[in-house]
């Protein structure tokens, strides 16, 4: 049980740091995920369409084309041509907005990556299996 609730601590944890980058971003919940979505998946090299947005936040392709255009309004997102279907769209962020995702999270990140060296590489990929585990179970359409 102990492991439970210091996962339950962690999402409390990762809930008031979203809500401090919602306020300082002026953002509702949704923008702040697409962000997030759009942030991991460029570290990733992997693009973002709207799809994979919709997708990700489980809402309808009408309500996924009114958050972008909000998106894209204040300047956090653009909306590209596909680099390989010249029928598709990709949404990438802007400069303003990973500067401003990272002076917001960037100091709370560096101080996440500092507690993961505190563990060996064994220890990590423990800790990762479990916790994907547990998303599996929470969430078994991801």
């Amino acid at each position: 049980m102990r492991v439970l609730t210091s996962i339950r601590a962690v999402s409390d944890a990762m809930e008031r740091m979203h809500s401090g980058m919602k306020g300082d971003m002026d953002m509702n919940a949704s923008d702040v995920a697409a962000l997030r979505l759009l942030i991991i998946r460029e570290r990733q090299g992997r693009s973002v369409s709207p799809r994979d947005i919709a997708r990700h936040l489980r809402i309808s392709t009408a309500s996924t084309t009114k958050l972008l255009d909000r998106l894209v309004d204040s300047g956090h997102v653009q909306r590209r041509p596909h680099p390989s279907d010249g029928r598709g769209r990709v949404v990438v962020l802007t400069e303003d907005a990973r500067n401003a995702f990272f002076r917001v999270f960037g100091d709370r990140l560096r101080a996440m990556r500092a507690v993961a060296l505190d563990y060996d590489e064994v220890e990590l990929a423990v800790i990762a299996r479990f916790l994907d585990d547990l998303c599996g179970a929470m969430d078994p359409e991801e």
